[in-house]
């Protein structure tokens, strides 16, 4: 399992990086493509047929290819509104997960399709608002959503004891989010004190309100990329699945690893929109 889960990294890595090495328009189509295969799972995971769920993502990425090749102004102009909605649905989705009886309370079919669109494509857009500020800029967001990812993984497992949702997600402790938390404010602080000329999203936090306000908001981001790692969770288990699907080998399926970065993208756009 650790090799195909290392062989399957190397080989996105490599994709990735020639893609961002052609050019910034071949990064933002093969960007678009996964985050199809992800919206593919994650309507099956509705309980959407997985015909009507390949055609309704097909769709939804041809009108993404579109926007990618003719209309910079569109894409501008859609991203803080579709941002807002999402940020506000993912708050929502919050106050959801803390409840007990969180898996007994399933959305209609539809309602769920159309949270798995809009929610998707609001995370598509903030990506590519974040990839025309350029490469440094996209990394560094998603960098929280990794780091953060890495550091509750490993202090979930060194020091884990309370569970954070068990009725949801049973590997998830309360010590993996302080792990999370800690680790990625060290970062940002690290960042900031050594290349604060850095055109990096935490640097810009901190130039633009100050270190408190700007630690406080990469926390808030750090909830978010935990909620929707949570959230995919409670949907897999209502759907009795394991994994999203079974496109990468050792790894699960495509949603499976950008689950985290669904909330993270548009709330992250909405907060640079606030603070600028």
């Amino acid at each position: 399992m650790l090799k195909q889960r290392v062989a399957t990294a190397s080989v996105l890595l490599t994709v990735a990086v020639a893609a961002m090495l052609w050019s910034a328009t071949a990064f933002a189509v093969m960007v678009t493509a996964l985050l199809g295969f992800a919206l593919v799972e994650w309507l099956q995971l509705t309980g959407a047929a997985r015909s009507t769920s390949i055609v309704v993502a097909l769709i939804v990425c041809a009108v993404l290819l579109v926007l990618i090749f003719t209309s910079l102004k569109t894409r501008e102009m859609l991203v803080l509104p579709l941002g807002a909605i999402a940020a506000a649905i993912w708050v929502a989705i919050v106050a959801l997960l803390v409840q007990p009886n969180a898996m007994s309370l399933r959305l209609p079919r539809i309602v769920g399709m159309v949270l798995a669109i809009v929610l998707m494509s609001a995370a598509w857009f903030a990506l590519m608002q974040f990839l025309s500020q350029g490469m440094l800029m996209l990394l560094s967001v998603l960098l929280i959503v990794w780091i953060a990812d890495t550091a509750a993984y490993f202090a979930g497992r060194a020091l884990g004891r309370r569970k954070l949702a068990p009725h949801i997600s049973p590997g998830k402790t309360w010590a993996g989010v302080v792990g999370a938390i800690v680790a990625v404010l060290l970062l940002a602080l690290a960042v900031w004190q050594f290349a604060p000329a850095a055109r990096m999203y935490s640097n810009e936090l901190f130039a633009a309100v100050g270190p408190v306000w700007a630690l406080l908001l990469l926390a808030v981001l750090i909830g978010l990329s935990i909620a929707g790692d949570l959230f995919e969770s409670l949907l897999k288990r209502q759907a009795g699945v394991k994994d999203s699907g079974q496109l990468l080998p050792g790894h699960g399926g495509v949603l499976d690893r950008v689950d985290a970065m669904v909330p993270v993208l548009p709330s992250a756009a909405v907060i640079q929109w606030l603070v600028r």
